[in-house]
């Protein structure tokens, strides 16, 4: 049997401060470690709220409660979820309660790629100098001519 309350702050970052219960067997042991290693948060132990919207499971005795389903998540995406409750009055058809998360929308707009074009950057200050602006007298004639042609044809 774990005390997570012995192990303090090596944990805690994955479980929160809002367990029902600080004991755990093999098999919670085992989450624990598993979330831990591969950078997940166990987001059902991390919100503050009454211990009847903690545990999900009561046995045949009806005096102990568990929390024995858990919701974990990447650490990356963890603020996408926003709260973590039990419903104890869904009616699942299972002795374990209807665990649920309320989860924030992220909507993200997919980049096109860009359109390669070849696109020409004109340095307006150059034309502040009197040679350049010479040429361009010269060359946008030329232009506008080459463009009139290829309209026509």
């Amino acid at each position: 049997m774990q005390n997570w309350r012995e192990m303090g702050d090596i944990f805690k970052p994955t479980i929160g401060n809002e367990s029902l219960h600080w004991n755990s067997k093999y098999n919670g042991a085992r989450i624990v470690n598993v979330a831990t290693l591969k950078n997940l948060l166990v987001k059902s132990t991390m919100f503050p709220q009454r211990n009847i919207h903690k545990y999900t499971w009561t046995p045949p005795d009806g005096k102990t409660h568990n929390q024995i389903d858990l919701i974990l998540i990447d650490r990356g995406w963890h603020l996408i979820i926003l709260i973590v409750k039990c419903f104890r009055g869904a009616d699942c058809d299972a002795d374990h309660y209807l665990r649920v998360a309320n989860v924030r929308e992220i909507l993200t707009v997919r980049k096109q790629a860009a359109q390669k074009f070849d696109v020409v950057r004109f340095n307006l200050r150059k034309l502040s100098e009197l040679e350049v602006r010479k040429q361009c007298h010269i060359k946008m004639p030329n232009l506008f001519a080459a463009l009139e042609k290829l309209s026509v044809s």
